[in-house]
């Protein structure tokens, strides 16, 4: 039996919904804003959370009217969110899409195991293990040439931290030197395969050279391939990773050529359906996988952690936990690898 095959079948009633915003500033220099789905059925909520990257998305979902309720199986409620009006106005970024209805289907699905009284761990038929994860980072926001303060200050208060970095042209050889002698680099985030955001950064052959050679361990994602720059993508080819294009299996064969190593961002695949079959695509066909998170503030950050304990828990996870992101570097926090739940309950961790 397939991994969707496992949970589409289950019941869901859904009695009434409601929606709550949340806003949180980033170290990398932005505020974060995202929305929760509430699904209430039978005594029980299903929680899922909204990435959509436009803060003005999330108030503008405020009066949007959406009809949820009925009694469904899984399956029939993917169907039904597939062809709705999620936003009030069509979104200026396609993948927007995808983003609300991840929230609304992993709330549904969050629903669907609580009135189940069982868990994802136990409706796939697997465990939930300790989670390893890197804290993602820009070099010190703002800074020209960028320094690893912020590497460093992580590094005092929690001294076993690895990384998930994202390059730019700023980057010099000093800087690479510095974060070859910390050792502590895991993923190297090229963007190049971001259009039309604020993150976009377009291919530098000099920097692909530079972190390719510097980092010789180190998983490079979404490098952009281009005449420049196919050299070092394809020496580093047994590494390279993918995040952007991945959202299903269609996707994976469409790669210039078969993947290593993915990383796996639930929002990006929109249903539940195309999420499961793609990890189970992935571990057919014996590609490795680790996940990635979308600056998740509330239960989707429990989300992530969840499927990277289910599927890839010893795989350099971007998915610390939120104080990791926070401007200053706050004490205290949990640290690598994640203690598995001990009641787990729904689609939560």
């Amino acid at each position: 039996m397939g991994l969707y095959d496992r949970v589409a079948d289950l019941p869901l009633v859904i009695e009434r919904h409601e929606r709550t915003t949340s806003e949180r500033a980033t170290s990398s220099g932005f505020d974060r804003a995202t929305t929760t789905f509430h699904l209430h059925g039978e005594g029980a909520t299903g929680r899922g959370e909204d990435v959509t990257y436009d803060t003005e998305e999330h108030e503008r979902l405020r009066d949007h009217e959406l009809a949820l309720a009925g009694e469904y199986t899984l399956a029939e409620f993917s169907e039904a969110v597939g062809g709705m009006q999620l936003f009030p106005e069509p979104p200026e970024r396609e993948d927007f899409h995808h983003y609300r209805r991840w929230a609304v289907e992993s709330a549904a699905l969050d629903l669907a195991l609580r009135q189940a009284d069982t868990d994802l761990a136990s409706a796939l038929d697997r465990t939930y293990d300790p989670v390893r994860f890197v804290v993602s980072s820009r070099l010190s926001a703002g800074e020209t040439p960028p320094t690893t303060d912020r590497i460093h200050a992580v590094l005092e208060e929690y001294p076993d931290s690895e990384f998930k970095l994202d390059p730019t042209a700023e980057w010099t050889p000093a800087v690479v030197a510095d974060l070859v002698e910390v050792g502590r680099v895991r993923v190297l985030d090229m963007k190049g395969q971001y259009h039309g955001t604020a993150v976009d950064t377009p291919p530098n052959p000099h920097l692909y050279r530079l972190v390719v050679e510097g980092f010789p361990e180190a998983i490079v994602e979404d490098p952009a391939i281009t005449d420049e720059t196919e050299d070092s993508v394809m020496w580093a080819s047994g590494r390279v990773s993918w995040d952007v294009p991945i959202t299903g299996v269609d996707s994976i064969r469409e790669l210039p050529f078969r993947p290593t190593w993915l990383n796996i961002k639930p929002s990006r695949f929109g249903s539940v359906a195309s999420l499961l079959e793609t990890v189970e695509h992935c571990l057919d066909a014996g590609i490795r996988m680790y996940g990635g998170g979308q600056f998740e503030l509330g239960v989707g950050r429990g989300q992530i952690q969840a499927l990277a304990s289910l599927f890839y828990p010893d795989a350099p996870n971007d998915v610390a936990p939120g104080g990791y992101n926070d401007p200053e570097v706050p004490a205290g926090l949990p640290t690598s690898p994640l203690a598995p739940p001990a009641g787990p309950v729904g689609f939560r961790f």
